[in-house]
């Protein structure tokens, strides 16, 4: 046995791996991009199936597999290639898809690819020679019957997106949410020392600091939400440029309508194909939510950073679980990994959106945009990015965290800001001469109003209450 076979394809003849599942084209390309070592996203390829499965129903329901065109297949056929459509949906033909993200603009060489891969597959379940010069499921004429890669290419990756955000991301950031909810609650009583600009202000309950952290959490899951709606409409059924040329007029409904079905997800045909071919706006759109979600991580993972600093030179407020030593020359240092690892992660989420607006506007000229396989490649890589370090935050970090509660309350007897709540009192102006002394003494406002008799004892441990403070007062 021989470790290559021949193919050939419009071009030639092209060596392919004697047991591979592709064909010509894939090698071509395969030789063709040695660029990056990066293969289509997993996700990418079941999305591919998924289409795949999707157009072969579409087109044995509308007649157009077993009909009077050219080579018509049997129902046994037709079985056997929907079958292997499910195979590669299932991801168990995810090694025969080898060709680099950085290709050919449309996608046509990972369209090829799957064309090839499930023909041949087909073939065999048929009891076939899949290796045989003629091919009885033949990639084009009836793998990719009724299709274009330029309007399945952007359906696979809409289809792959949805369901990445909605099977990974949203859960994710609800399990984030809903832990910070928690520890919110647990944490309601205790309080703290407020800052702005990073200085001293009001107090506040560490319980209320943390439910502005899940509420970030909430509005995030929402604009999870508005990403997946952002890539609903599906361009399967433009075929070429939008026209939907060599199609059934049904085509695009049904293959919307069965991947729905498939997914959960309330995919629809695109309302203009035209538009749905050419433009990726829906992708910019997309991102432009896991942007502002990435921003929001970011954020969050950085004010525990600092409400964890210390131990005992920092705010030391909230306690992290240690999980690694933090120094190769400190003994007994233990840094927020966890925090900074998101940070890190947010970081590359929002240079990626970079990458997909330049793709999105620049990208796209006339009837197609050609820098769709980087553009679901990026996508799925900050779709991911974003799940699994909410994930591991949540497992490793913010489950376990604890309130120093003798830290927190610690810092509001000698903030000035305490001075705040003696302007109904006394006025603004003598309140900030107040705090001013205060600071120069370096005495309590509690104590330099003692001293100076400001209010009567009970009115002053009235106004000067910290938890009165940390809500409005009639």
């Amino acid at each position: 046995m021989t470790d290559f076979r021949t193919e050939h394809d419009t071009m030639g003849d092209v060596q392919v791996p004697a047991q591979a599942y592709y064909g010509a084209q894939t090698q071509r390309a395969v030789d063709n991009f040695p660029i990056s070592g990066w293969t289509l996203p997993p996700a990418l390829i079941h999305a591919l199936g998924r289409i795949k499965w999707a157009a072969a129903v579409a087109n044995r329901d509308l007649g157009k597999l077993t009909g009077t065109g050219k080579k018509p297949l049997s129902d046994d056929q037709v079985k056997s290639l929907i079958a292997a459509c499910q195979e590669v949906a299932e991801g168990k033909l995810d090694a025969e898809f080898p060709i680099d993200v950085f290709q050919t603009g449309s996608g046509t060489s990972s369209n090829m690819n799957t064309n090839e891969v499930i023909s041949n597959r087909a073939i065999e379940i048929d009891g076939g020679d899949r290796f045989g010069a003629e091919k009885s499921i033949h990639p084009n004429d009836h793998v990719n019957m009724g299709q274009s890669t330029n309007d399945m290419f952007p359906t696979a990756i809409h289809v792959a997106v949805a369901s990445e955000i909605k099977n990974s991301l949203i859960p994710a950031l609800q399990k984030f949410a809903e832990t910070l909810k928690q520890k919110a609650t647990e944490w309601d009583q205790i309080i703290k020392i407020g800052r702005t600009h990073l200085a001293d202000a009001t107090p506040l309950r560490l319980g209320q600091e943390f439910s502005g952290f899940a509420r970030q959490l909430e509005l995030s899951v929402e604009r999870a939400e508005r990403a997946l709606n952002a890539v609903l409409e599906l361009p399967a059924g433009g075929t070429a440029v939008g026209s939907g040329i060599n199609t059934h007029p049904e085509f695009g409904k049904r293959v919307a309508a069965d991947l729905a079905e498939q997914t959960g997800i309330p995919f629809v045909e695109a309302v203009n194909h035209f538009e749905a071919n050419a433009q990726r706006d829906g992708l910019v759109e997309c991102h432009g939510q896991l942007k502002t979600i990435a921003s929001t991580l970011f954020n969050v993972a950085n004010n525990i950073r600092w409400l964890s600093s210390g131990p005992r030179c920092g705010f030391n407020e909230v306690v992290l679980p240690d999980r690694q030593p933090g120094s190769s020359i400190m003994p007994g240092k233990v840094n927020p990994v966890m925090c900074e690892s998101m940070v890190q992660v947010t970081a590359k989420v929002m240079g990626n959106d970079a990458a997909i607006a330049v793709a999105g506007s620049g990208g796209g000229q006339f009837q197609l945009n050609i820098m769709m396989p980087m553009m679901g490649h990026t996508m799925l890589e900050s779709i991911m990015l974003l799940a699994n370090c909410s994930d591991a935050f949540v497992e490793f970090c913010a489950a376990d965290m604890q309130a120093n509660e003798e830290a927190c309350e610690a810092a509001v007897e000698k903030s000035l800001s305490m001075v705040t709540s003696l302007n109904p009192y006394i006025g603004y102006e003598k309140a900030a001469a107040l705090a001013k002394e205060a600071f120069k003494s370096g005495k309590t406002i509690r104590e330099l109003c003692r001293e100076k008799e400001i209010l009567p004892e009970e009115e002053l441990q009235t106004a000067l209450d910290p938890y009165r403070m940390t809500e409005p007062q009639e």
